[in-house]
């Protein structure tokens, strides 16, 4: 399980694992990862992990979230990467690093427009190992608007990711007991059947319509190919 590090000044003063898929971080008390300190927003910043991707997101602070020296709105945390929030650091440590160059690869958060050229099918997605025991269904997605509209997108992957950078971003994620969406990115979250998504992960069922980025598309499964 990936964990948390928080120091301050060389001294740790915290270690915790990322057993949430959403965890939150900021001065206020209701935070996951509370931490009282002027130059920290109410809530500052969250991690949304999902499979073995942890996702980092500034939620509009006011000195900002930096990683690794660098200043991030959106940014997929790698192993041993250093979050910064004013004076204190929160190193993030993967429980399955792989070399730099796989991960880089792998990581890119697969973000897809929907709206772009390149065909929906081939939307790239975390090349991740699907655990052995998968569902004894395939997930399928068809696309009812949009310039992509007819076209069906096969969710054989662990993890897909839907929507357009900087607008609204959601992964589609198999696991064992079926599928589930988790919003990702943006102010706005997708809806399911007309319902906003929250912050946690939605189970898809048959004939689920899903609007992501202004584009419809139904979740629908199928049998699994021996």
């Amino acid at each position: 399980m990936p964990r948390l590090i928080l120091s301050m000044d060389g001294l740790v003063l915290k270690e915790m694992p990322l057993e949430k898929e959403r965890t939150t971080i900021g001065r206020k008390p209701h935070n996951d990862i509370q931490i009282d300190n002027l130059a920290i927003s109410g809530e500052h910043a969250a991690i949304v992990t999902i499979l073995n991707d942890a996702f980092l997101e500034d939620m509009n602070s006011t000195n900002g979230t930096y990683v690794n020296g660098q200043p991030i709105k959106k940014h997929v945390l790698k192993h041993n990467d250093v979050v910064e929030l004013g004076k204190y650091r929160i190193k993030y440590l993967s429980d399955a690093a792989v070399p730099l160059s796989e991960q880089d690869e792998a990581v890119a958060f697969a973000r897809t427009s929907i709206g772009q050229a390149a065909p929906l099918d081939e939307a790239p997605s975390a090349p991740e190992s699907i655990p052995s025991a998968v569902p004894a269904v395939l997930g399928m997605i068809q696309i009812l608007s949009g310039t992509h509209a007819g076209r069906t997108l096969e969710l054989s992957k662990s993890l897909t990711t839907l929507g357009k950078p900087g607008t609204q971003v959601a992964v589609i994620t198999r696991r064992p007991h079926g599928y589930f969406i988790t919003h990702v990115e943006g102010t706005v979250f997708p809806t399911v059947n007309g319902h906003a998504l929250d912050a946690q992960a939605h189970r898809l069922n048959d004939h689920d319509i899903i609007e992501i980025a202004g584009v419809k598309m139904e979740f629908f499964s199928q049998p699994q190919a021996a």
